[in-house]
């Protein structure tokens, strides 16, 4: 595990402190959550980007297909 320090203004590091106070936690918990979130979302978006990539030129196809499940109802 790593040991990571950070700089921020006093009042936002307080704002940080009462909030995990309130979800019964630690500031460092709370940065750790905060840190996973946006790794999940930046997964997400990589993996949506590669979609947009692979799916490039058959729009058509994917349109055909659409239409077809529709008329399964």
């Amino acid at each position: 595990m790593s040991a990571l320090t950070i700089r921020m203004p006093d009042d936002k590091y307080q704002r940080l402190k009462a909030l995990s106070r309130r979800r019964r936690t630690s500031v460092n918990q709370l940065i750790d959550e905060m840190a996973t979130l946006l790794l999940a979302e930046a997964d997400a978006e990589t993996h949506f980007a590669l979609r947009v990539q692979r799916g490039q030129g058959k729009q058509q196809r994917g349109l055909a297909l659409l239409e077809r499940a529709k008329g399964r109802d």
